[in-house]
């Protein structure tokens, strides 16, 4: 069951939904990451996600912050240190626009 808000941006857009879970082929720093050739955008996020969560890599002092170690550094631009509201941004930077 998906939440009221999710539904209304589906309605509302659905280029928006396709953009997320459309499969594409990963530049080769998200290949080695994911260790898959294909994934959505959302696929890629949640991978992203479940390592964070894996290697607590969440700053024990501020939960809104995320300790790159070396793997992750190489996806998030090289970057020590994000905040969980620019994940989303960094990884869309690896998903260029698709000519339709």
């Amino acid at each position: 069951m998906l939440p009221q808000r999710m539904k209304q941006v589906i309605t509302d857009n659905p280029k928006k939904l396709s953009d997320l879970i459309d499969l594409v082929n990963l530049p080769s720093t998200l290949r080695e990451f994911m260790g898959l050739s294909q994934t959505s955008r959302l696929g890629c996020f949640k991978r992203v996600w479940s390592y964070i969560k894996e290697n607590n890599l969440q700053d024990p002092n501020n939960k809104n912050l995320v300790n790159c170690d070396e793997k992750l550094k190489r996806i998030l631009l090289g970057k020590s240190q994000v905040e969980l509201a620019e994940l989303p941004m960094l990884i869309k930077l690896h998903f260029p626009k698709q000519q339709k």
